[in-house]
């Protein structure tokens, strides 16, 4: 396409530093609109943003606030990052985080355990659950061709609505006065924590290792070498043999379970029960898409990331107490975001290339 003088081209692809340029750009941008909504709320954005970074950053108290969201980021991130890299579009963290916190819940309420048999039996039939729901999608997408996008969307509602089920029928506890949660967990179960606070710093500790593994994978094993491949040519990885199905199955078991062990952290670490879905995460899967989206397939760059949106979510109680806004700002900022990025993408995809030789027509409206 022609204008101006000007062409618009594919472009190789681009720079680690240009990339993060325009994903900084995009974020920089979202958060001028956000202030812009901070401004017709009546609140001067200078001061609402000096309030969040010195109640969340400054603050040790808030500082862990800003940890404790970043772990289901960290574990769900990482692990969409791997599907993404092999063109797998898991859109079912979400899901796949609350069947880990009810796996992890069964153990807690039914296997009479010591704990240091329970806690790691906890993670462990999270990780299995979390990875069983991404097994589904997965199976029906290189066995039947269904679209995985769907799949993983829809199997996040049927995870909803089974714990609702359970919360409300078979598994609701006798002391919670009706309402729809499980009887609390023995403290055998729980998650030792940092001082007073609410950081369950072992989950933390996890997803850390967690994400240098799947760095460790993807660039130094074979199947990571394997999912790369897939993810940057199909055909290509065909003609070398790859198995599509195997290599498929055990990443997508590798991402959703990540996803499960998040699910995990929130009821061994905070709730001690099980509880209402939406008490459980505050649409951590869904965030960890954009978590996933900005870091470009780099695992490492999961980290920041997660961080960067964990202080968004803990900023939710200082703009509702402090800020007088509604509670909702949370999730625009995040709309915004991905908002912005998508509108930044095409800058990686294409560029503008002066024409040398342009007709009188085109240089006089140049």
């Amino acid at each position: 396409m022609t204008l101006l003088g000007y062409t618009l081209e594919p472009r190789s692809k681009p720079s680690a530093k240009f990339t993060f340029g325009v994903s900084l750009f995009a974020i920089v941008v979202a958060l001028i609109l956000t202030g812009v909504l901070f401004a017709l709320f009546a609140v001067n954005p200078l001061v609402a943003y000096q309030t969040i970074l010195e109640k969340n950053i400054l603050n040790f108290r808030g500082f862990t606030e800003v940890l404790r969201r970043t772990i289901p980021l960290l574990l769900c991130g990482v692990g969409l990052v791997l599907a993404f890299r092999a063109q797998f579009w898991n859109i079912g963290a979400e899901g796949q985080l609350l069947m880990g916190a009810m796996a992890a819940s069964g153990v807690a309420l039914f296997l009479p355990l010591p704990a240091i048999l329970v806690i790691p039996l906890m993670f462990i039939a999270g990780f299995i659950a979390g990875g069983i729901w991404g097994f589904i999608p997965a199976f029906l997408k290189v066995r039947l061709g269904v679209n995985e996008i769907i799949t993983t969307l829809m199997l996040n509602y049927i995870a909803i609505y089974l714990i609702r089920f359970l919360v409300t029928g078979p598994w609701q506890g006798k002391s919670g006065r009706g309402f729809p949660e499980t009887e609390k967990f023995v403290r055998e179960t729980y998650l030792p924590l940092l001082g007073t606070t609410r950081l369950h710093y072992p989950t933390l500790i996890l997803g850390i290792l967690l994400t240098l593994f799947i760095f460790f994978l993807l660039w130094r094993m074979t199947l990571g070498f394997d999912i790369r491949v897939m993810g940057e040519s199909p055909q290509a990885a065909q003609y070398a043999g790859i198995n599509f199905f195997k290599t498929t199955i055990l990443l997508v078991l590798l991402s959703a379970g990540a996803a499960g062990l998040a699910g995990v952290g929130e009821v061994a670490g905070i709730h001690h029960k099980l509880l209402e879905p939406n008490s459980i995460s505050l649409g951590y899967g869904y965030t960890a898409i954009i978590v996933a989206l900005i870091a470009r397939g780099n695992p490492l760059a999961v980290i920041p990331t997660a961080l960067f949106f964990g202080l968004i979510f803990a900023s939710g109680d200082v703009m509702k107490v402090s800020l007088k806004l509604p509670a909702q700002m949370v999730d625009v900022i995040n709309g915004l975001i991905l908002l912005c990025m998508i509108c930044a993408e095409p800058l990686l995809r294409y560029k503008l290339v002066r024409n040398k030789n342009i007709t009188a027509a085109e240089r006089k409206l140049a």
